[in-house]
């Protein structure tokens, strides 16, 4: 059975997200929308700058309704002013990874056929590589210190050029300044055809474990169905116009956007933007100096912040909500996440595919090792690799559909049609187990999946075991070429302090773990490959 969504949360109410971007004008303008370096915008200002950049766009360039945008910035203010500013535009806005190398960014810009990027300047020596190679003929440049009052703009502007060296020369001689395109008149006014209903909004890259990432088209009907059904879990522990939601995990990310470039936005919530979460001193003096009520992060994020020193010297008694997705939560961080804070951990689960949430466990019921049962408006089938719907309880392939399924890739019709069926399921390649009340235990990618000796190994399952030895930081497990067994498990482990055994952890396994999922190699490590939010890489330690 499906659940319905609450009569007042119909997303049939917006056609388009410049109408949802009305709405938070007309019902929150004099609250705060966004923070970054201490600098805050109303929600007022923000609709007067990103009017401001969409009248640039229109009078300045040579841009037309439904031609792409890229943005590649870490968490600024400049974000949610230009996705807002494009989308009144009637652009299509592509997500960027700022950390991405100059060969990703060719044929992410390549495939997308972006006309126009908004870019950070730490970033502009890889563009200037890879320039003539793409479509792009506008060129916006942005710098930490934009938006920022007289003496704290030159401060960060000239730190991050001349002390920490973020700024490598390059030479875009048609590049414009972000401040320019924000310096005019608003005149602004919404373009004839502009993106509505199905027409696409976002084209967000999938992370790509094999080969090049692929462009996942999200429509408007897309992403307001998505806000919606997010919002649906939200209003069960967040209040509306109310609370201070820190954003330490990339706006680019799917569900970093979702939530705080439309969700809480919606709900007239403030998004504290956090724009290096690798720097935890940073974010633990944020936490300290201000009331934050919500908190998104991943696993690793989270393990970090309970081993900093600072730990015990934050008040975490105004945080409601701490949310996880994007990689599986451990139980046992999850556990002394909420013995060491009081809060609990809420995970879910998503794919760029799906705009991206499909599942969150509900505020107050949490089950641990579970993400949660479906939002609203949501179905889904579990099928044996023959496509057929296995049992409660046995492991298959997850299959969703709901209003949330993309469109289809970017100019990719074949591997639309190999991930979305014609009657509309979209095969996530998770392999999932289901509780008989629908909660979801995610297995693992079927990508990643370990065959030792015909059997299926999966590295959640290994890595999760051992994250629970005393002396494990943490771990990731692949697997390798063996000639006995096809292949074999390697474990790459990062020590806490002391030195760990490989006997200790052999016994560890031999207590929790079937022969066959014992790992037959040891690695050990400083640290592991991980995404700009904090993913292990497997692919990385693969290679």
């Amino acid at each position: 059975m499906i659940e319905p969504l609450a009569k007042g949360l119909r997303p049939e109410k917006y056609n388009s997200i410049n109408e949802v971007i009305n709405f938070m004008v007309d019902e929150h303008a004099s609250l705060p929308a966004f923070s970054c370096f201490g600098r805050t915008l109303s929600f007022k200002e923000l609709d007067d700058l990103s009017s401001r950049f969409a009248t640039y766009l229109q009078q300045e360039t040579d841009l037309e309704v439904g031609d792409r945008i890229a943005i590649q910035l870490p968490n600024l203010l400049q974000f949610p002013i230009v996705f807002y500013g494009a989308i009144k535009a009637g652009l299509v806005v592509v997500n960027t990874n700022p950390l991405y190398t100059a060969n990703e960014m060719e044929h992410q810009f390549k495939d997308s056929g972006v006309k126009a990027i908004v870019i950070l300047e730490s970033f502009c020596d890889k563009l200037e590589q890879v320039l003539s190679k793409t479509a792009i003929s506008t060129i916006i440049v942005a710098r930490l210190g934009d938006l920022q009052p007289g003496l704290k703009k030159h401060v960060l502007n000239l730190g991050a050029k001349y002390l920490k060296k973020m700024v490598p020369a390059y030479s875009l001689s048609n590049a414009i300044p972000f401040m320019r395109t924000i310096s005019a008149a608003d005149q602004y006014s919404v373009p004839t055809n502009s993106g509505a209903g199905d027409d696409v909004a976002l084209i967000l890259y999938t992370g790509g474990t094999t080969g090049f990432a692929k462009g996942a088209m999200l429509s408007h009907n897309n992403l307001i169905a998505n806000m919606m059904q997010l919002r649906a879990r939200c209003l069960l522990v967040i209040r509306d116009k109310t609370e201070n939601i820190a954003a330490p995990l990339p706006l680019y990310h799917s569900y970093a956007f979702l939530l705080h470039c439309l969700a809480m936005p919606y709900a007239g919530n403030h998004n504290i933007l956090v724009t290096n979460p690798r720097d935890l001193d940073s974010l633990f003096k944020l936490l300290k100096n201000t009331r934050v009520n919500g908190f998104v992060g991943i696993n690793t994020l989270y393990l970090a912040m309970l081993r900093h020193k600072e730990i015990a010297a934050v008040d975490f008694s105004d945080m409601k909500f701490c949310g996880a997705g994007g990689m599986p939560m451990s139980t046992s961080v999850a556990e002394e996440w909420e013995n060491v804070t009081g809060c609990e951990i809420i995970e879910g689960y998503g794919l760029t595919e799906c705009s991206p949430v499909v599942s969150v466990n509900i505020p107050g019921e949490v089950k641990l090792g579970t993400v949660g049962p479906l939002v609203p408006e949501t179905e889904m089938r579990v099928v044996d690799d023959s496509g057929v719907d296995v049992l409660f309880g046995e492991r298959g392939e997850l299959w969703i559909r709901g209003p949330q399924v993309m469109l289809g890739y970017w100019q990719k019709e074949d591997a639309s049609k190999d991930t979305i069926t014609e009657d509309g399921w979209l095969k996530t390649g998770d392999y999932v187990e289901i509780t008989e009340d629908g909660c979801i235990t995610i297995v693992d990618r079927k990508k990643d999946m370990i065959l030792v000796s015909g059997f299926n190994v999966f590295p959640n399952e290994v890595e999760d075991w051992v994250n629970r030895h005393p002396d494990v930081l943490e771990c990731a497990a692949i697997g390798v070429p063996n000639e006995r067994t096809g292949e074999a498990i390697k474990l790459f482990v990062v020590p806490k302090d002391s030195e760990v055994l490989i006997e200790d952890l052999t016994s560890h396994c031999k207590d929790g773990l079937t022969a066959y999922k014992i790992p037959r190699e040891f690695s050990f490590v400083k640290d592991l490959p991980k995404s700009n939010i904090g993913k292990i890489l497997r692919r990385e330690l693969r290679d």
